[in-house]
């Protein structure tokens, strides 16, 4: 039994405005069998998610969405009252260590550049969901 299913079911916030991305996660991370993932195309509708559940045990965060940024998500969902608990991973195109370094400081306990590769995203969930809470990019 690895550290994704020795722990209860844990929801999952996929943020990400690509239906392919959407797949593709639902696809790596389907060996976790208790964990269960929402999907949200932006920001807001992630705010939204957040609003009406409060029990996620991540959020998966791309930056360059519509109607409201991945910062800017993080942003407002700190300063919204919520439990800001929740750790966040962002999995984005933007790379760079400016914009690696943006995310962190923003809040993200990790920063995947895409394309990754599944394990990479296998093995930070699961470092996340089994209390891992070091800061990193990949």
């Amino acid at each position: 039994m690895n550290k994704m299913e020795s722990n209860m079911s844990q929801k999952i916030l996929v943020v990400d405005d690509s239906s392919f991305m959407h797949s593709m996660y639902d696809m790596v991370l389907r060996s976790c069998s208790n964990c269960e993932i929402v999907h949200a195309m932006n920001g807001q509708e992630a705010l939204n998610e957040l609003g009406q559940c409060s029990e996620f045990g991540l959020i998966i965060l791309d930056i360059n969405m519509p109607e409201m940024s991945g910062l800017e998500f993080m942003e407002k969902y700190r300063s919204s009252g919520l439990p800001a608990s929740v750790p966040i991973i962002i999995a984005s195109t933007e790379g760079t260590e400016d914009d690696t370094q943006r995310g962190l400081d923003a809040g993200a306990m990790a920063y995947l550049k895409k394309p990754f590769q599944p394990s990479d995203l296998q093995q930070l969930v699961s470092g996340v969901l089994g209390g891992g809470r070091d800061q990193k990019a990949v």
